[in-house]
């Protein structure tokens, strides 16, 4: 008997054929495939802030949008004092980060304005400018001469709006880092909004874990997306910025309005890690001492170099190549994870190591000298 639905079998049928076939698997092995970069998820730390709030009366559930009764003083206090640990005029806690960015695309941009935005941003900046009014341009990676380039083109063109320049700090699957320097410079320039994705280097880079862009945080012309579910180990997020960009998400942006607020238990998660950064440094430059030792050891066994975070690409290129050899880490006892298009773009198939305060010193040793006999045996 054929299928109820044969065009989404034969689909998923292709994906097997070409190696990009996706399922769901349960944690086992060392940790190389989170981004529980601080080691927070699990921690004690947490653990207790759950009790504790709970102890003091703090609700599981919202029990409705925040623009009706969902709105819970656990919410309100986090909004507060991420706004003044990160430097800017407000805050608003979001439900993810995939949800925050939808929101900030789909919602300040408005018609005639140009969201310039860099070739390998995320997948739900391109959601939010799918539902926004704004045009949009991309500009090849991490090149601030070609988005000036381009950003002249299009005032030549005739484009007089507001342009919003949309970066990551840290690239998700590059583990790189933006040039916030010479952006920054650009969208002065240009009278530019630059809305800077900090979700893989908060808690990692910048003062007390602030992000790479702590130090422009403050700035009229800048936007920033601290998402809570990775280094700060809890889920959400917060959009930092100037009041009046706040304001208007909250009166206007879709996924806010509509959605069942976080939960204000999750809120008090995330002020608890937000404090454990202020508290104790000393689990920063922890993470930091892994990071760096797993990049000298990428090095010295596989002669892999390059790296600029706790990200570290093993581009491999073919799809099933990439399955292969992540099967063969897992079956040595490492959480490692084969990345695809269309999360990377064609021929860049890659396994994506993570190093977490999960993993200590001797496990990432083994997993690269493990990762150097596989490849050697997969050549």
């Amino acid at each position: 008997m054929a299928g109820a639905f044969p065009r989404h079998e034969k689909s998923l049928e292709a994906l097997r054929t070409r190696g990009r076939y996706r399922q769901l698997m349960p944690r086992d092995g060392h940790d190389f495939a989170s981004n529980d970069y601080l080691g927070l998820a699990g921690s004690d730390v947490l653990r207790t802030a759950a009790a504790d709030a709970l102890a003091r009366g703090v609700p599981v559930g919202a029990g409705g949008s925040r623009l009706l009764r969902g709105n819970d003083a656990e919410h309100q206090l986090l909004e507060a004092e991420a706004a003044e640990f990160f430097g800017t005029e407000a805050a608003l806690f979001m439900g993810g980060g995939f949800n925050a960015n939808q929101a900030i695309f789909s919602t300040l941009p408005q018609q005639g304005d140009l969201v310039l935005y860099d070739a390998l941003i995320h997948a739900s900046t391109h959601d939010g400018m799918r539902l926004g009014r704004a045009e949009t341009l991309s500009f090849a990676h991490s090149d601030a001469e070609d988005a000036a380039r381009v950003l002249k083109a299009w005032r030549t063109d005739g484009g007089q709006g507001q342009v919003w320049i949309a970066v990551e700090a840290v690239y998700s699957m590059d583990g790189d880092l933006a040039p916030l320097d010479a952006l920054m410079a650009l969208a002065d320039a240009e009278g530019a909004v630059l809305v800077v994705d900090e979700a893989h280097s908060t808690g990692v880079f910048g003062d007390l874990g602030r992000g790479l862009a702590h130090e422009i945080a403050h700035r009229s012309n800048v936007l920033s997306l601290h998402t809570c579910g990775k280094a700060l180990g809890a889920s959400g997020a917060l959009i930092c910025g100037q009041r009046v960009l706040i304001e208007t998400l909250i009166n206007k942006a879709r996924g806010f309005i509509f959605a069942t607020a976080p939960s204000p238990l999750n809120a008090a998660l995330v002020r608890a890690a937000l404090q454990e950064l202020q508290q104790n440094p000393g689990r920063r430059e922890q993470a930091w001492q892994g990071i760096t030792h797993a990049q000298g050891e990428a090095k010295r066994l596989c002669g892999l170099d390059g790296f600029q975070s706790q990200i570290l690409p093993v581009v491999i290129g073919d799809d099933k190549r990439t399955m292969s050899l992540a099967s063969a880490m897992q079956t040595r006892g490492y959480d490692i994870r084969g990345i695809r298009p269309p999360t990377v773009p064609r021929g860049t198939s890659r396994l994506r190591l993570s190093i977490t305060l999960n993993t200590g010193a001797g496990v990432i040793t083994r997993m690269f000298e493990d990762l150097a006999r596989e490849m050697e045996s997969a050549a």
